[in-house]
């Protein structure tokens, strides 16, 4: 086993790790029950459940997996002809992920850059948030309506949600994680829509059911994340 491997090993918890296989074990179980073509639907899960639990842990690795599977699901959304979630993820969340990705790497926590410096906007900044992400989802509730959209108000929802979650994400808050939990519930409620017509998109809402969970886990890694940051930083003051 090399030293490499054991890093690996030692840097996720018992938890964590626990809380990864059973998303990769249902996640895989999933896709064997309900589907066993689509492959991009399976590959994508994986990505994006392996990025959620480098995200929980601050790591800028988790947001280059992020930018792979918002590619690779804006494609699977095409085709169910989701254009919210295809223009969501391909022309709004790939390239927040990857300007959060540059953020967080420009803002480490401590020598590495393992941990990204936690962060919190203040209520002026929230203010200018929530008028922001409004502009989005109505320019963006124009443009779905006109590509005739599957399910157009949760497709909206859905890019309300998730322009919250990239912006908090590119912002290092803790609450990015709450914001891509309500999308996850979103994206359910979506899916399961589909999975009426084609059970095979069952894989993908088993898929999102375990990134609920995961970012849920996310939300309180970030909380002692930050608390820790916050307590070491006294103690350097004393």
């Amino acid at each position: 086993m090399t030293t490499k491997i054991k890093r690996l090993l030692r840097y996720f918890s018992k938890g964590e790790w626990m809380l990864w296989g059973a998303s990769v074990a249902l996640i895989v179980t999933s896709f064997l029950f309900f589907d066993r073509e689509n492959g991009l639907i399976l590959t994508a899960s994986l990505i994006g459940a392996t990025s959620l639990i480098f995200n929980a842990k601050g790591n800028p690795f988790g947001q280059a997996l992020m930018v792979v599977f918002s590619v690779l699901y804006g494609v699977v959304s095409l085709s169910y002809a989701y254009y919210g979630e295809m223009i969501t993820y391909l022309g709004m969340t790939a390239p927040m992920a990857v300007v959060a990705l540059i953020a967080w790497l420009r803002n480490p926590y401590g020598a590495t850059r393992a941990q990204v410096k936690v962060n919190r906007i203040s209520a002026k900044e929230a203010c200018w948030m929530i008028v922001l992400t409004a502009g989005v989802t109505a320019v963006f509730y124009v443009l779905l309506k006109m590509f005739h959209t599957a399910n157009l108000i949760l497709s909206t929802v859905s890019v309300t949600t998730s322009f919250l979650a990239v912006y908090l994400t590119f912002r290092r808050s803790a609450c990015y994680a709450l914001a891509y939990a309500a999308n996850d519930v979103v994206l359910i409620a979506l899916w399961s829509l589909a999975a009426q017509t084609d059970r095979a998109y069952l894989s993908v809402v088993i898929c999102f059911v375990m990134f609920l969970a995961n970012d849920i886990y996310g939300f309180i890694s970030w909380k002692k994340m930050h608390a820790a940051q916050n307590e070491a930083q006294d103690e350097c003051g004393e």
